[in-house]
């Protein structure tokens, strides 16, 4: 039990070791990862059997149907598949020789990890499992969507302890398969290199956000700093009077440079686009700073914190905490989202287990430029992170600095399973991308 008071009866080692020694000379184990009630016919256990068979792989999962009887897809498992809240559905078959096998090359017995890292192990020692994707049993109760509450529930302070032992299991993983990376491979940069016409530019890709832009342009404008800044929006083809709204407080105020996408072609940029577009501006800062169109900095010391970060801890990239609000600022469940799970010693490791890595997020421009973001919608921000963190130091600031505005237009309010298996997947790509090319720089 962790400190939520929640149990995993499940998920602990004691229980992978025990459906092992239930298993005896049976080939093969059945996993309920979850209560929901499951109905799986005969025919269905030997097809995921025979599934094993064919393909070899240490274990098997399945799509399903919901209690209205419609299809609940889940996503191919990857390299980069590491995060612990891998959807595996309701039920799992597992080898048993490969269950025994794993199990006698666990380190450590865990109370919320054990299926966790059992799985892990098993990835490494018999290869990747086997999605089936055929509806082989049903549930008798509707699949719970995707709540704020649970999207955020990883970085929630009730559940640390939990937390802690998952990212023991990761970075052993990691290790395993020569991917971790030490604060001794770091890159040293300097930070006065490159001629700068300001120290900062807060940057904001915006697209449609009348209701919200005007607030955060001021709350960027309203920065008290000891060094010149400027605030770079870049329009991307706005059509419901945001672009008028950017110009009339342009007029007013020459730090605010507004940016538009109509010379990239037909199809508009996602936001990395709009990122690379703010970025490769002349006119961009030396240290670029990331504000959301519908969000704002909690205090005119907020960019001032954090290019003295970036001075003093002589970092590539600075990560801040910020309170989960509604669009009113009443502070929402579970409130201060600190990342707290980010340690200098082995944030960049854990940084591959988890789906986000703070905000708001900030970078030494000629590291963003050298790196780039890639050109989508979602992750953009995650694919930096990584890619910064893997040779150069990050430096995180606990405090908050920033209100993350939750209301009906958010770009991931009330996501589909569909689209939340496409964002899951994307990131599962991007994590196999950097496992891979931290396992060239570890040989």
């Amino acid at each position: 039990m962790d400190n939520t008071g929640i149990t995993y009866p499940r998920l602990s080692t004691a229980a992978m070791r025990q459906k092992a020694r239930e298993a005896g000379n049976d080939p093969f184990v059945m996993l309920m990862p979850t209560d929901d009630p499951v109905v799986i016919p005969a025919s269905s256990i030997h097809r995921m059997w025979q599934a094993l068979d064919m393909s070899g792989s240490p274990f098997a999962y399945s799509d399903y149907l919901d209690r209205d009887g419609s299809l609940y897809r889940l996503t191919d498992y990857t390299e980069g598949s590491i995060r612990d809240d891998f959807d595996f559905g309701k039920v799992v078959m597992i080898r048993t020789d490969a269950m025994v096998e794993a199990l006698i090359d666990l380190e450590d017995d865990y109370v919320a990890a054990g299926w966790y890292d059992l799985r892990l192990t098993m990835t490494r020692l018999r290869g990747l499992p086997v999605h089936i994707p055929e509806p082989l049993y049903s549930i008798d109760e509707q699949a719970e969507s995707m709540t704020e509450e649970k999207h955020f529930a990883y970085v929630d302070p009730r559940n640390r302890k939990s937390q802690i032992e998952m990212e023991r299991v990761a970075t052993r993983h990691l290790r395993s398969i020569g991917a971790d990376v030490s604060p001794l491979d770091r890159v040293e940069i300097d930070l006065d290199s490159g001629d700068f016409a300001t120290e900062a530019s807060v940057i904001i890709p915006v697209r449609n956000r009348r209701r919200t832009i005007a607030d955060a342009v001021h709350s960027a404008l309203s920065q008290e700093a000891p060094f010149d800044f400027n605030v770079i929006v870049v329009d991307n083809r706005s059509t419901d009077g945001t672009r008028d709204i950017l110009t009339a407080i342009a007029a007013t105020d020459p730090r605010l440079i507004v940016l538009d996408t109509y010379g990239y072609g037909k199809n508009a940029p996602g936001i990395g686009g709009c990122w690379n577009i703010a970025l490769t501006d002349s006119r961009c800062g030396r240290f670029a700073v990331q504000l959301d169109s519908d969000d704002l900095y909690s205090s005119p010391a907020t960019l001032s914190r954090i290019v003295d970060t970036f001075r003093t801890e002589n970092c590539a990239m600075v990560i801040g905490s910020y309170t989960l609000t509604d669009i009113d600022g009443n502070v929402l469940p579970p409130g201060l989202i600190d990342h707290a799970e980010w340690t200098d010693e082995n944030g960049a490791n854990n940084a591959l287990r988890i789906n986000g890595l703070g905000a708001p997020r900030a970078f030494f421009t000629p590291v963003a430029r050298d790196i780039g973001f890639p050109d989508v919608c979602y992750g953009e921000d995650y694919a930096m992170g990584l890619a910064v963190s893997r040779r150069h130091k990050i430096g995180r600031i606990y405090d908050e600095l920033y209100l993350c505005r939750r209301w009906e237009d958010n770009t991931d309010h009330a996501l589909s399973h569909e689209r939340v298996n496409t964002n899951n997947m994307y990131k599962d790509f991007l994590r196999t991308i950097e496992i891979n090319i931290r396992k060239r720089y570890q040989q």
